[in-house]
C-alpha cells in the first residue's frame, strides 16, 4: 500500500453525507494530508446556512495537524468526495483553502496535490499559485529574524 492509498483509505472513512440539523450539512467532502513528520490527519467539510461558519475539509485537516502537533508542513494532500481524484480539476483545493496552506507556511508551496488517483498525477500548491502575493512578506519575516 502506498501513501496515496493509505491517504486515501483515512479521508474515505470521514465520507458519510449526513445532515447535522436542518441547518448543517456535514461529510459531503473528505481531506487527508501528510505532515512533514510522516503523520496522516484527516478533515471533513462542514456547511451551514450562514456561509461564514462553513469549513473545508481541506482546512480542517490543516487544523487537526496544528491542533494536534503544532505543524504546520504538509508533504501531500488527497481532497474528493464520493470517489477519489480523477483527473481534470476533482480533488483540487479551493481558492480560500489554496491561500489558507500557502499562509500556513510557505515550504507548503511545494505539496503535492494528488490529480488523479489510478495514474498518481500530482501537482503542487506552487503550480496553482505561481505567483502567489505574500511571498514579499515571507521574505520580510525572513529579514527580520
Amino acid at each position: 500500500m502506498d501513501i496515496w492509498e493509505k491517504m486515501y483509505e483515512k479521508a474515505k472513512v470521514q465520507y458519510h453525507p449526513e445532515d447535522v440539523s436542518p441547518f448543517i450539512y456535514a461529510h459531503n467532502v473528505v481531506c487527508a494530508i501528510e505532515a512533514e513528520n510522516g503523520e496522516i490527519y484527516t478533515g471533513f467539510c462542514i456547511e451551514s446556512c450562514s456561509g461564514v461558519m462553513d469549513l473545508c475539509a481541506d482546512r480542517m485537516a490543516a487544523l487537526n495537524m496544528y491542533a494536534s502537533s503544532g505543524q504546520t508542513k504538509v508533504k501531500r494532500f488527497i481532497a474528493f468526495r464520493d470517489k477519489a481524484p480523477n483527473g481534470g480539476g476533482s480533488g483540487m483545493p479551493c481558492g480560500a483553502c489554496r491561500e489558507f496552506y500557502y499562509q500556513l507556511d510557505e515550504a507548503n508551496e511545494d505539496m503535492e496535490i494528488l490529480v488523479d488517483y489510478e495514474t498518481r498525477e500530482t501537482i503542487t500548491l506552487k503550480e496553482l499559485l505561481p505567483n502567489w502575493w505574500g511571498k514579499e512578506r515571507y521574505a520580510e519575516a525572513k529579514k527580520n529574524n
